[in-house]
């Protein structure tokens, strides 16, 4: 359940840009990324740092988007939330010598530091290319081509990119 709500604003900005256009696909976007959130507040009162975050993109660059009715930043939002991301990760590692990633997972699974030092930099490395890629499909292709990859791309690589790490921490994974 909560995978597909993690989702919803995706799902309903691709469905209304196919029927409407990018103006109303970024209006329907912001107003479900703010129903999610009013979801997870009501429902299990908290809502994570990452959804508060995704909240504040979108509203930022969708609303900047509709105001100068300019859809370049509406395309730059995903390439934001990315490097966001992996700068944390970055920053996290670098800065405060912390491990976000063990820090999030560490109770669900046990790995030796190094395992949890290449899990944090090959995250950091993904979400630096991802937003990379995101802006190269953005600027060299029409719109369409861009809301499709958004869609269809960057899940495909994400759970292409899941998988890898699933197969990486195996080898870790004890069996009882």
């Amino acid at each position: 359940m909560k995978l597909l709500l993690d989702f919803l604003p995706i799902a309903v900005f691709f469905i209304a840009f196919k029927v409407f256009d990018i103006w109303v696909a970024t209006g329907v976007a912001i107003a479900a990324t703010v129903a999610q959130i009013a979801w997870l507040r009501w429902s299990t009162g908290k809502v994570e740092p990452m959804q508060w975050l995704s909240l504040g993109v979108i509203v930022l660059f969708g609303g900047a988007t509709l105001l100068a009715h300019n859809d370049t930043f509406i395309k730059w939002k995903p390439t934001v939330l990315y490097w966001l991301m992996g700068g944390a990760l970055a920053i996290g590692q670098l800065v405060f010598r912390r491990n976000l990633l063990k820090s999030l997972m560490g109770a669900q699974m046990s790995l030796p530091e190094p395992a949890w030092r290449a899990l944090a930099w090959s995250w950091t490395t993904f979400f630096a290319v991802m937003g990379v890629v995101n802006l190269w499909v953005a600027y060299s292709f029409d719109t369409d081509t861009w809301v499709n990859f958004k869609l269809f791309g960057g899940l495909g690589l994400m759970a292409a990119f899941v998988i890898g790490q699933a197969v990486y921490l195996s080898r870790y994974m004890k069996t009882e």
